[in-house]
């Protein structure tokens, strides 16, 4: 009997490790946070009305069966002209919407167009927008205007939230129950993972589930969001939303990048994660797996104008998607 892997979060993160789960034996759900606002997405979502259609497409690809070509076509961004920055796939799944009415019934289209290996969730059919609030009284409103602020973890913020208050997609909560093992990251904390957890029934049915929750640390602290992070702070923030201590391991990369790509990150403001010793006293519930795990240098479309904040690097898909293998196949 196949095991079910769910996945939680967005963007390229999703991307890299659902390319990994589907070379194997895994019957999958993708549950993908809806509060993207950036490129290509906000530029849809405001002239269409639609609902923020770039981290699924990023999903579907990297879940589709479909011949090379057409994955490539969907992840293509016009370089010229009107369309300059959108990506094919955004427009496809974009007119679905408009077409079916309705954004779900779309995307069930979209991923039988597609062959797709598993099943691909929006977080919440809500059209929801993410707000932080920091400690000076700013409120930064959207995921993009977040996500290239570089004070947050200097000046502190009271509070992250959706707006309007969303309601979880019932798909998501019955993939989490069923469960074997849930998978939260990599990606950008604030902007991917965290936005998902901020539906009380998704924490809910996380805090709840009989699934091992597993923890993908990413390779590299966000400059001015999570700078001074070691992988026990991931861990606890991603704790605080659920309400409790979940998180049963956490797999985290040991491999060095060249000192060429290191000095690249570090003239960006951003620093490689380091693992810390727990505290002397504190027993802490997850356990640790390190493994080589970094991917090869990435390079981005000249039309992505959020390219700029992207990743150099990424997890090497098919070893991290062994790491979560091992972990599904032990026993309890």
């Amino acid at each position: 009997m196949q095991k079910k892997i769910v996945t939680i979060g967005g963007g390229t993160g999703s991307f890299v490790l659902l390319s990994g789960l589907r070379e194997l034996a895994f019957d999958i759900s993708a549950i993908v946070s809806m509060a993207d606002d950036g490129g290509s997405t906000g530029r849809l979502r405001d002239e269409l009305g639609v609902l923020p259609p770039g981290d699924i497409r990023q999903c579907l690809v990297a879940l589709s069966e479909q011949p090379l070509i057409w994955r490539d076509l969907f992840n293509y961004r016009f370089e010229t002209g009107d369309l300059k920055g959108h990506a094919v796939g955004n427009i496809f799944l974009s007119g679905l919407e408009k077409m079916k009415g309705d954004f779900s019934e779309g995307l069930d289209v979209a991923m039988k167009a597609l062959n797709v290996h598993g099943k691909v969730i929006p977080v919440t059919k809500d059209n929801v927008n993410l707000h932080l609030a920091l400690n000076n009284g700013k409120v930064l409103t959207g995921e993009a205007e977040i996500n290239k602020n570089n004070s947050i973890e200097r000046i502190g913020f009271e509070q992250i939230y959706l707006e309007p208050r969303a309601q979880a997609n019932q798909d998501a909560i019955k993939a989490i129950m069923k469960a074997d093992v849930v998978v939260v990251g990599p990606g950008n904390h604030y902007c991917s993972i965290v936005p998902n957890l901020l539906i009380d029934e998704i924490s809910r049915a996380i805090a709840k589930t009989k699934a091992k929750v597993v923890y993908v640390a990413n390779l590299v602290n966000k400059k001015g969001h999570t700078e001074n992070f070691s992988l026990n702070d991931y861990i606890d923030s991603i704790n605080s939303f659920i309400g409790k201590e979940r998180v049963d391991f956490a797999i985290f990369n040991v491999q060095k990048p060249s000192i060429e790509l290191k000095k690249r990150y570090e003239k960006r403001g951003e620093e490689i994660l380091k693992l810390k010793k727990a505290v002397k006293g504190k027993e802490e519930r997850h356990k640790v797996i390190t493994a080589n795990l970094l991917g090869k240098e990435e390079e981005y479309s000249k039309a992505d104008k959020i390219s700029h904040v992207r990743s150099l690097i990424r997890h090497d898909h098919k070893k991290l998607a062994r790491v979560i293998e091992n972990i599904a196949n032990l026993k309890d």
